[in-house]
């Protein structure tokens, strides 16, 4: 228990409320009484219809009222059960911004105040925003690794547990959590670290310049020089940088791209190539 406020108010209801709940169940009692007798009488013609019909009307009636009194016992002692705070988890106070003596307010107009914060240090969340592009290294249970900028000789590991399944439009990025193992309590939270996510093979790319590319009907593709002879082959885009793009599929990083195709270039075209440097304005 961190602390246990005072509420006069809530306690002197709850009295008034017991006390009205026994008052109702006497009254109930009385009238399942006096319903069961008139039913019992009118059977033998002693009483009239009317009269058992009323008894049993009035029995249902302060049933209710009874119920109603007992659920409002339940609501003042719940209200009540909110004098004492407890710490929800297992941690460490941050930050108390209250103290003995103090005024608590509440209540709808009243502005919410944080009387503690607690961190639970043994286990720590991050919150990381991985690019569009290499969103697909963010599975659950893949490993990460942590640095951090005051040890700059270790590493910390933690584990990938869940995200967000969702792009972010404004940063394209995907919101991931990853959990930390801190028994020693060496990481403080609300700590800057550097997150490092291994891509899986599917997510490696190639970068290559914007002026090899090539659009025609058959889609976009890319020239390249096999065996002296010039071979067109399909790629798909990752990501367009301007002056270079990323590309994911179709070609391999020895590849030889011809830069500055021309229009008049075809599969099979003998094509020579010229390992001398370019300088001035020539090609």
């Amino acid at each position: 228990m961190l602390a246990e406020i005072e509420t006069p108010e809530v306690d002197q209801q709850l009295l008034q409320a017991r006390a009205d709940l026994d008052t109702a169940q006497a009254n109930l009692k009385i009238a399942r009484i006096t319903a069961t007798r008139w039913q019992d009488l009118v059977s033998n013609g002693s009483v009239s219809q009317q009269e058992t019909d009323q008894a049993v009307s009035n029995l249902s009636a302060v049933k209710a009222a009874a119920e109603s009194s007992a659920a409002n016992v339940r609501r003042l002692e719940q209200l009540q059960s909110f004098e004492k705070i407890y710490a929800p988890f297992n941690g460490i106070i941050t930050a108390r911004n209250t103290d003995i003596g103090a005024l608590i307010d509440a209540g709808a107009n009243t502005q919410p105040r944080e009387l503690f914060h607690i961190a639970a240090i043994l286990t720590l969340r991050l919150y990381v925003s991985v690019p569009e592009v290499y969103s697909r290294a963010a599975r659950s249970g893949a490993p990460a690794t942590l640095t951090l900028d005051e040890f700059p000789d270790q590493t910390f590991h933690g584990t990938l547990v869940r995200n967000a399944n969702s792009i972010d439009i404004a940063s394209r990025t995907l919101l991931v959590e990853v959990d930390v193992d801190n028994p020693t309590g060496q990481l403080l939270p609300g700590a800057y670290v550097f997150v490092h996510l291994k891509l899986p093979d599917q997510t490696r790319s190639v970068t290559i310049p914007s002026n090899t590319l090539i659009f025609r009907k058959e889609g976009l593709q890319v020239g390249l020089v096999r065996n002296g002879k010039a071979e067109l082959v399909p790629v798909k885009i990752s990501r367009d940088c301007g002056n270079s793009v990323e590309i994911l599929s179709g070609l391999q990083p020895t590849d030889a791209v011809i830069v500055d195709p021309s229009d008049s270039l075809v599969a099979g075209m003998p094509v020579r190539v010229n390992n001398k440097p370019v300088g001035g304005s020539g090609k």
